[in-house]
């Protein structure tokens, strides 16, 4: 069983930053792939951004490359999501999501992620 808390979700300005964190138990963090979904109301899940269990591997969503970016610390057992130039239309509420599975691959289908947190409020104004 894996625990997912994030927190760091806010109001914001169009323009402005936002950096998410994701807070993950277990002692095998870094063997778990990880990733980012949002939801905005009314709409499906969709995926942000993902990265392998060594952060050596990262992929993102069309609509959030070169103004987002992912990471994490092993040591910490912590995600992050780095949100720069943030839109309007990013305000949602973003989801963590880990897989322990050992498989391969950055898959950005949230039926290959076992795990969920509760989600974190972000809301870009304009």
């Amino acid at each position: 069983q894996v625990l997912l808390i994030e927190s760091g979700g806010g109001l914001v300005q169009a323009g402005g930053s936002l950096r998410l964190s994701c807070a993950a138990s277990g002692r095998t963090f870094s063997n778990y792939r990880m990733a980012w979904f949002r939801q905005s109301p009314g709409k499906e899940r969709v995926f942000v951004s993902a990265i392998s269990g060594s952060g050596g591997r990262t992929y993102y969503a069309d609509s959030v490359k070169g103004r987002f970016t992912i990471s994490r610390d092993n040591a910490k057992n912590t995600l992050y999501l780095q949100m720069d130039s943030l839109k309007p239309e990013d305000t949602a509420v973003y989801y963590c999501a880990a897989d322990d599975s050992g498989r391969g691959g950055l898959p950005s289908t949230s039926g290959q992620y076992d795990y969920w947190g509760q989600g974190t409020q972000v809301t870009v104004s304009s």
